[in-house]
């Protein structure tokens, strides 16, 4: 079997333009010799865990891609078995662009970003929304507990291929949380040298 990301990404065209820029070569022996990447494993699992947001992109009746940021806290986005992810859609804006959009066509395309170390994991996959009130079991496995936002539905994708991307070209970013930890041992250190300046006065 070969790479099952390549095999859906790598259309003609876009083989075409690597033939025209010169990594068509390159890529072929991937498609080839690469592994399948259409189950998630433990490293996907663990990355997914430590993630509190992902950029998901449907497509429109028009043809129109739509993509839009979910969010919510770290791990909201579940590794339900090797091939499936779930995760709970809160109360948002009450647009519903991708909800409607998956009523007619289920294909969606995940971004995961790690900012700190530059990661990325690249998703596609089918989704489904699903009515919880009918499934107790699937409602709590999707729930966030603490989490106060309101949960409209669950929203179950079928991992079809997965690949991580080099971390080029992506800017450090760091979340307050982030930030705080990696400056409490100055903020220590600072603490214990005014408390020696205030002994000697």
């Amino acid at each position: 079997m070969g790479n099952r990301f390549l095999e859906i990404a790598f259309t003609p065209a876009v083989k075409q333009a690597q033939r025209r820029l010169g990594s068509r070569e390159r890529y072929a022996r991937i498609e080839t010799q690469g592994a399948a990447q259409d189950r998630l494993g433990p490293e996907e699992a663990a990355f997914i865990a430590e993630r509190d947001g992902f950029f998901v992109a449907t497509v429109g009746e028009t043809g129109w891609p739509y993509i839009q940021r979910r969010g919510g806290p770290k791990g909201f986005l579940k590794v339900l078995d090797s091939r499936t992810l779930g995760f709970a859609d809160y109360s948002g804006n009450r647009q519903y662009v991708s909800v409607g959009n998956l009523a007619g066509d289920d294909r969606v395309a995940l971004i995961l970003m790690d900012y700190t170390t530059g990661q990325r994991l690249k998703v596609l996959g089918r989704a489904a929304t699903v009515d919880t009130t009918a499934d107790a079991v699937l409602r709590e496995r999707l729930m966030d507990p603490g989490y106060l936002a309101r949960m409209e539905r669950g929203v179950l994708i079928r991992v079809e291929a997965f690949d991580w991307n080099c971390p080029q070209h992506v800017t450090p970013r760091f979340t307050m949380e982030e930030i705080e930890a990696a400056v409490e041992p100055l903020k220590a250190r600072i603490r214990e040298l005014e408390q020696r300046l205030a002994g000697r006065n």
